[in-house]
């Protein structure tokens, strides 16, 4: 099992940026794919970003171009780099860790992003 913990989110105006980080509790590395969701209010929680144990990255349509995903196995860490962010990427953003073998999911306890003027 593993303990993920969100930090970085916070009030930012249109076109501005932010760096979210997730620290994981042990190591995530070869063991883990990692990602980051988001859940708006009212809204299913959906998938942002994604980074395999091998380095494969996908992104959420909405954010192809504006968000960047990345993980250091050394220090146990995914961010997430959000730049020319928009109102509609205002939501409650979530670090998941996904098993490789599929033995089991993990989520953080997620970091508020708003996005306003």
């Amino acid at each position: 099992q593993v303990q993920l913990v969100e930090s970085g989110g916070g009030l930012v105006q249109p076109g501005g940026s932010l760096r979210l980080s997730c620290a994981a509790s042990k190591s995530i590395f070869p063991l883990y794919d990692m990602g980051w969701s988001r859940q708006a209010p009212g809204k299913e929680r959906e998938l942002v970003a994604a980074v395999t144990n091998g380095g494969q990255i996908n992104y959420a349509d909405s954010v192809k171009g504006r968000f960047t995903i990345s993980r250091d196995d050394v220090k146990n860490m995914v961010y997430l780099q959000m730049n020319s962010l928009k109102p509609e990427d205002t939501a409650v953003y979530y670090c998941k860790a996904d098993h490789v073998q599929s033995t089991g999911s993990y989520w953080g306890q997620g970091t508020q992003v708003t996005v306003s003027s």
